[in-house]
């Protein structure tokens, strides 16, 4: 069974970095591509990044291009999202998610795990 947790939400204000861990454990890591999600209050699930199995192709929603970057170390089974010049529409829950043999997909449902999400509060 896999399981993603996810760490480093916080609250901070508009123009500041954070760093978003999902930790990744129960399958070879490296067979699943792996997904940023987030969902803000009052509003559905937002599609953010993503990235394939091994890191060689990556997907951006066009709100974050340029300032988030996803990434993974399939030896340390981690992936990461580095948001820079945070806004506050960019508050919400970021959720983890795998996708098995998947391709760096923004289609939420072709991912099979998701984590628990941490909160990301931008005050601006």
């Amino acid at each position: 069974q896999v399981q993603l947790v996810e760490s480093g939400g916080g609250l901070l204000q508009a123009g500041g970095a954070l760093r978003l861990s999902c930790a990744f454990s129960g399958r070879a890591f490296s067979t699943f591509a792996m997904g940023w999600f987030r969902r803000a209050p009052g509003k559905g699930r937002e599609f953010v990044a993503a990235i394939n199995m091994r890191g060689a192709r990556t997907n951006y929603a066009d709100s974050v291009k340029g300032r988030f970057t996803i990434s993974r170390d399939n030896a340390k089974n981690t992936v990461w999202l580095q948001m820079n010049s945070l806004k506050p529409e960019d508050t919400a829950v970021y959720y983890c998610a795998a996708d098995r043999w998947g391709d760096a997909t923004m289609e939420s449902g072709r991912y099979n795990y998701w984590g628990q999400g941490t909160q990301v509060t931008v005050s601006s």
